[in-house]
């Protein structure tokens, strides 16, 4: 017995100790607390998996019965194996970052204490849902993401705009969520149980043509469920508005936490996705269609959040693809190195909003790179590994899913290719409007303290060197290697349209910087049409929210909330009062008027029983 249990609820006590005594504690103690639970998380992560080397099949820890009911019995059971190891150490060790980070940056803030107690319980729902050994516990702590995401995107609640964001986040994911129960009552109906290791065990030894509809039922479900966490199209459309949030936030959910969990669910249920492959081409077109869509919108962004927002969706677009490809490790290889580059990019982004005293629009800065240099320096570090230079973190990764997808499909790989050179040029395109040409903003620059660029340092670190990190090899035992697909020919070219989309983005950002306005009015529509980021949230609005809106007011509210059942209640009572103020009146006061009705009543009892008598 390892104690697996202490590595989430070492947050989930920090989230209770701040959320009980954190509004009358100084902030060293809500630090202390918070820091505090999620380091001894990330040491308890490493000690256990020391422990348990070379965690060659997966280690189960059964605590209770949770839930019995017939012969349906869940446990409240952890695991880990090689997959989860590596995301254990991927959520701890960089929510510690940036839970070190955040303490610098949210230092002047109000609610303070609240913010880190929702933090650590973000924290918690994540490793609960990496940990769990069944679908029904993994879905607890995917719901339980959800929630914080939602509390900590409206953060600044007294905002209308963030109050929507979180709001528009947590309705978009019920969406997905509602598939990813389903798929879960399916998986129970077919194999009576929700075990992985029983599900898979059961999977595997069926016939092809017996499950084949079933499983690719269920995949698809599932794929659904990881549309909406991992925001895939069409559920995209809330994590470019979780920028709303704090930048610590976004950092947490695009790197380490939220938008990981449905590549994770994924991978984990690989037995199932590899036995339904039409289910698999389905993750695979999404995915490449994702990181084309958003990749493209990237490229004319001007809020510089919003920028590395669009990324993330593109980036998990690859993972997608990774996946859909069959080369499931070479997708969740891609989640660490994104986790380390994508969680620098936004740090990095918060220390220019941190030097620059709020302000986010990259046409209001330039120049920076001599009055931050910290984080020019750190985030260029970022940047080369996500445009795939070698032989930086994202190269490795990146190719790794380029070769899986022209094995599987050539022209994959070219779309591929192109939305690589998209992403290149657009997040250096954000580089060098920040940090190259003259300052164009009002504040005055200053460095970010010590407490914020130690951690953008070590993410630097990790992007420079963590594609050294052969975490495919690590996966074996979970995924085992396939065939080989190296080819330096295809990979020369991926590496060329990096290098292309920097070229660009230099030529018409530093070298000429009047081509770019003069670029984007020639375009005109095609311009309009990406900044508008394809006007898809006015067509949603359109075409599914006001809708929605119109039939709740005029069928839901009016015709069956106050027509049906307010005029049924209120009818009702407006009833009972009518009766009552005729029953009121025999109640006067008058001596006269009771005797008058006392004589009443004696004739009517007289008649009545003569009446009576005369029958007989």
């Amino acid at each position: 017995m390892q104690h697996l249990w202490l590595i989430p609820t070492l947050p989930l006590a920090g989230f209770l100790v701040n959320g009980l005594a954190g509004r009358r504690a100084s902030k060293t103690f809500v630090n202390a607390v918070a820091i505090g639970s999620v380091f001894l998380a990330f040491l308890w992560t490493v000690k256990t998996l020391f422990a348990l080397a070379p965690l060659e099949t997966p280690h189960i820890e059964r605590y209770f019965t949770w839930i019995a009911s017939g012969d349906l019995r869940i446990g409240f059971d952890f695991a880990v194996d090689r997959l989860s190891a590596v995301m254990l150490m991927v959520v701890t060790g960089v929510g510690l970052l940036i839970h070190i980070y955040a303490a610098g940056y949210m230092a002047h803030e109000g609610g303070y204490y609240r913010f880190f107690a929702f933090l650590n319980l973000f924290m918690f729902f994540m490793l609960v849902l990496v940990l769990a050994a069944n679908y029904l516990l993994l879905f607890v702590g995917w719901e339980g993401v959800g929630l914080c995401s939602y509390l900590l995107i409206g953060f600044y609640f007294l905002r209308k705009s963030a109050a929507d964001a979180g709001k528009k986040a947590f309705i978009v994911n019920r969406i997905g969520d509602f598939g990813f129960s389903l798929a879960v009552f399916l998986i129970f109906v077919a194999f009576g149980t929700l075990d992985f290791g029983q599900v898979f065990a059961k999977a595997a030894s069926l016939p092809v043509e017996h499950t084949a509809g079933l499983l690719t039922a269920v995949c698809l479900l599932l794929m659904l469920g990881a549309a909406g966490k991992s925001a895939q199209v069409p559920l995209y459309v809330w994590l470019p508005d979780a920028m709303e949030g704090p930048t610590p936030v976004s950092a947490l959910i695009h790197a380490a936490t939220m938008v990981t969990a449905g590549v994770y669910m994924v991978a984990r249920s690989a037995t199932l996705f590899t036995r339904a492959p039409l289910a698999l081409d389905v993750v695979a077109l999404i995915g490449l269609f994702t990181a084309v869509l958003a990749a493209s919108i990237g490229l004319v962004q001007n809020d510089i959040k919003k920028v590395f927002a669009y990324s993330t969706v593109s980036q998990l677009g690859y993972m997608f693809l990774g996946l859909g490809a069959g080369a499931f490790s070479a997708g969740i290889f891609h989640l660490v190195t994104h986790a380390f580059f994508k969680a620098l990019l936004f740090l990095g982004a918060g220390s220019v909003i941190h030097a620059l005293s709020g302000e986010q629009d990259l046409r209001q800065m330039g120049g920076l790179r001599s009055k931050i240099p910290v984080t020019f320096w750190t985030m260029l570090c970022a940047a080369v590994a996500i445009a795939g230079v070698p032989p930086f973190s994202g190269f490795y990764s990146k190719d790794e899913i380029l070769l899986a997808a022209h094995h599987h499909a050539p022209w994959m790989y070219w779309v591929g290719v192109i939305t690589a050179g998209m992403t290149a040029f657009y997040v250096f395109r954000a580089m060098f409007m920040a940090f190259f040409g003259s300052y164009r903003g009002r504040a005055h620059a200053h460095e970010s303290p010590l407490v914020m660029t130690a951690p953008l340092m070590a993410l630097a670190a990790l992007s420079l060197a963590g594609g050294k990190i052969d975490v495919p090899r690590i996966l074996e035992p979970v995924f085992p290697r396939g065939e080989a697909h190296h080819s330096p020919a295809l990979v020369a070219i991926s590496v060329g349209a990096g290098f292309a989309g920097i070229a660009l983005a230099w030529l018409l950002y530093v070298v000429r910087p009047a081509l770019a306005g003069a670029l984007a009015e020639r375009t005109g529509f095609l311009y309009r049409l990406l900044y508008g980021k394809y006007f898809l949230d006015e067509i949603y609005d359109a075409l599914v929210v006001r809708p929605i809106e119109r039939v709740s007011r005029v069928l839901l509210w009016r015709g069956m909330d106050v027509g049906l059942i307010d005029g049924a209640v209120n009818g009702a009572g407006n009833r009972a009062q009518g009766i009552g103020g005729v029953l009121r009146k025999l109640q006067s006061g008058y001596i006269r008027s009771y005797a008058v009705w006392v004589l009443a009543g004696a004739v009517l009892m007289l008649v009545t029983v003569a009446l009576a008598g005369g029958g007989r």
